[in-house]
């Protein structure tokens, strides 16, 4: 069994809630490892937080190695998934080499968006453990709105899911769907279900790092900022700024 899957059959074994963040560098990841976060999602939405990008489909495998290696630099004990960037996974063949490339690169599993069945039996066969991504899928969606509301996308996104864990995904994650189909998907499966802006009924939960951290300006509204990080930044470096201009600092 992965290490993977070990902690997500133990967590579900146990009934107990799953906890995931983004993270994209070594500092935070060894912050995330000492507060005990179940799993570090290298999440392609580094384009968006950190490189400054407007969509995650703009980045590719180069950037995805650079910060899994960087998060498996900071923890050595942290469970790490990585994003499979867009293109990165278009045919079996193409999914596995680039699979494993970021387990070299220091991850325990990857993640990639919608019903790829074929690309993810090739991984797992492989020996690249899975985690599906189904509702809303950033690197293609053409609008930030729910998914799964009509009855033929929540046949679909139930379906998928089946699939999924049919072709060997150890998990999937649900994004901005509704509460009742994350619940309906989560009883249906026996693998682990983790949800953002998914409601409350999946097995576990994930969010962007600058978002729970409440650095980011503007938050999507199923989000919670756990901390009010970006006020006490722009404070001290407007403190700094001030200190250097009128020769208090240094001393």
């Amino acid at each position: 069994m992965s290490r993977i899957e070990d902690v997500l059959c133990s967590r579900l074994r146990q009934s107990l809630p799953i906890s995931m963040v983004t993270c994209y560098d070594a500092g935070f990841s060894g912050l995330c490892q000492e507060a005990k976060i179940d799993l570090l999602l290298v999440g392609d939405s580094l384009a968006n937080v950190v490189l400054g990008y407007s969509r995650t489909a703009e980045i590719g495998m180069p950037e995805m190695l650079h910060h899994t290696a960087a998060v498996r630099r900071g923890s050595s004990e942290a469970v790490v998934v990585a994003d499979m960037p867009f293109g990165a996974d278009v045919t079996p063949e193409l999914a596995l080499e680039n699979g494993l490339a970021l387990q070299r690169a220091g991850a325990d599993a990857v993640k990639l968006e919608g019903g790829k069945f074929e690309a993810v039996r090739a991984l797992v066969s492989g020996g690249v453990p899975v985690m599906g991504h189904l509702g809303l899928l950033p690197q293609t969606a053409t609008s930030l709105k729910q998914t799964g509301r009509d009855a033929a996308e929540a046949r679909q996104i139930l379906s998928d899911a089946k699939g999924l864990e049919a072709a060997g995904a150890c998990s999937v994650v649900l994004e901005h769907v509704p509460s009742a189909l994350a619940a309906e998907v989560t009883s249906a499966l026996s693998i682990a279900t983790i949800g953002i802006g998914a409601g409350p009924h999946c097995s576990g939960q994930v969010l962007v790092l600058h978002d729970m951290l409440g650095l980011t300006a503007r938050r999507p509204p199923f989000v919670r900022a756990f901390a009010d990080l970006r006020s006490q930044v722009l404070k001290g470096l407007t403190d700094y700024d001030q200190a250097v201009k009128d020769h208090s600092f240094p001393a």
